[in-house]
């Protein structure tokens, strides 16, 4: 059979490296039964990355399907006739001369939003064909996006319920697997028998010496200077709420440097990255943006620059699994994160333990203009709420610092605008420190571990391997394949899942001014 991966894009970031970990597992589960594997997407992968994904399937053929139409509608110049049927056309030719019993599609991301033309077109394919299809959400729209929302060109979209239709389509030939417990309890909820949990799968392989010392000298090249690397990985997006891996790395480690390994991946991003450079080159923070981003051949693998680094950063306001969480870990490196509530007990039941996690660093608003972020974070919430419709504005909770009233008063870093932000890094660093420390002691601790080189690494368990080794992968992924005998789900059942999603993610402790627009 062959199998059909669906992805706007092969961009770096967490979505690509699930597919390049997971896919030889299940080749290898299945043993002669996956004859072929396509990579469907709306613009080609990395050579590199790609020479690399082949080498792993160890002969396996590997074909490339690439249609424009496939990636972010907001990057394309298409209207929505033409858009529409593009995506139709594209998908005609990725399933010509597939029969539904010979073929698997295992589809990435379309809950994000960026193309529901891709997602209405290969669920109602699905459905109508009887294609077996893995929908496979890693992120969701109504999550903090609903600017994703008011993009949708097509009026046919500007319905939830005819959104829900798109990215959670009820058919005995679709299963809805999410990556944490918390959004696979709602899909289990409303699509019994065709939902699951799917955690993603990592390698503990430490990369060798000779190649982690190389991977140092790599990085002390790009910095022009021997100095301690503390590592943020992932792609330049608002939501890794880069501004806070900074602020605490200058508190616990003057002289390091904060390095993110991939760039920008999307306009809407753009800039959020061009204020972040511009504040460092005028005031001359250590920190290094995007240092993968380009050509990566004859560049380090993310794997090699974690092992080489003194310490991993994560400072995300939202994830759906948190890979470098568990990366840190298999690669015995010291880690300083935020603990994100909806993964938090996911990590538990794997069995780790995290020595230097946080819920919020709070911080004393005599660093930035109170009552001028108050004003800001007012119209930016106005603004933010006309984007929905009036039912889901009606649901949305009070930001941490509208809550408090008027009188300053310690608030989460997390919960300011990036101008706020930028507003605290601006003040000498120890000046913020004393301000702040002590309002979170569990810091004073941190960097006394910090300078004597003692931050605490969180030990491998052994329980981990029986949730997140590739075997455990392939065996769970190939247990949530649709059978021909599923039962149809109700047909509501989308609209429903949705609707419940979106009074949680709308409630006051998952709201972010950060994410509300890229001009914040």
């Amino acid at each position: 059979m062959k199998l059909l991966i669906v992805h706007h894009h092969f961009r770096p970031g967490g979505v690509r490296r699930v597919i390049e970990l997971a896919t030889p597992h299940l080749v290898a589960h299945w043993p002669g039964h996956i004859r072929e594997v396509v990579l469907a997407a709306g613009e080609a992968p990395d050579p590199a990355w790609l020479r690399g994904f082949r080498q792993r399937l160890q002969g396996t053929p590997v074909k490339v399907f690439i249609q424009p139409a496939f990636g972010y509608v907001s990057e394309l110049s298409l209207d929505a006739k033409s858009l529409q049927h593009r995506v139709a056309d594209g998908l005609l030719g990725l399933l010509r001369e597939t029969r539904p019993a010979d073929c698997l599609i295992w589809a990435h991301n379309l809950g994000l939003g960026r193309n529901l033309y891709l997602a209405r077109e290969l669920t109602f394919s699905c459905h109508c064909c009887g294609y077996p299809l893995i929908m496979h959400h890693h992120d969701w729209w109504f999550e903090n996006r609903w600017h994703h929302f008011t993009a949708m060109r097509d009026p046919g979209f500007r319905k939830l319920d005819a959104v829900a239709s798109a990215v959670l389509a009820g058919s005995p030939n679709i299963c809805h697997v999410a990556i944490n417990q918390a959004d696979a309890a709602v899909l289990k909820k409303h699509f019994p028998g065709l939902a699951g949990w799917l955690p993603n799968p990592i390698e503990t392989v430490t990369p060798p010496p000779a190649r982690v010392q190389a991977a140092r000298t790599w990085l002390h090249q790009q910095l022009g200077e021997t100095a301690p690397v503390w590592l943020l990985p992932g792609r330049l997006l608002r939501r890794k709420n880069i501004a806070e891996a900074l602020l605490l790395a200058r508190w616990l480690r003057p002289g390091a440097w904060l390095v993110t390994t991939g760039g920008v991946s999307s306009a809407e991003e753009q800039t959020y990255a061009d204020t972040l450079t511009a504040a460092v080159q005028t005031h001359g923070w250590r920190l290094r943006l995007g240092i993968m981003q380009g050509d990566e051949s004859h560049k380090p693998s993310v794997p090699e620059l974690l092992a080489a680094s003194e310490a991993v950063v994560l400072t995300s306001l939202q994830e759906g699994f948190g890979l470098p969480y568990l990366e840190a870990a298999a690669l015995r490196r010291p880690l300083v994160a935020r603990t994100l509530p909806n993964i938090a007990p996911d990590l538990a039941k794997f069995g780790f333990k995290f020595p230097q996690s946080y819920q919020e660093v709070q911080v004393d608003p005599a660093l930035f203009d109170w009552h001028a972020e108050r004003e800001r974070q007012k119209w930016l919430l106005v603004e933010w709420k006309s984007l929905m419709p009036r039912a889901a504005a009606k649901l949305v909770g009070k930001p941490a610092v509208l809550a408090v009233g008027e009188v300053p008063c310690p608030v989460p870093f997390s919960r300011l605008t990036l101008t706020a932000q930028l507003e605290v890094l601006a003040q000498p660093v120890e000046q913020s420190w004393t301000q702040c420390a002590v309002h979170n002691p569990f810091l004073k601790t941190w960097r006394k571990r910090a300078a004597a080189g003692q931050l605490r690494v969180s030990p491998w368990p052994r329980l981990a391997a029986r949730w997140l080794s590739g075997r455990a992968y392939a065996r769970r992924f190939l247990e949530l394949v649709p059978s021909i005998d599923a039962d149809q789900p109700k047909k509501s059942a989308g609209q429903a899942a949705q609707a419940q999603f979106i009074r949680q993610k709308l409630r006051a402790e998952n709201l972010y001014p950060l994410l509300w627009n890229s001009r914040s």
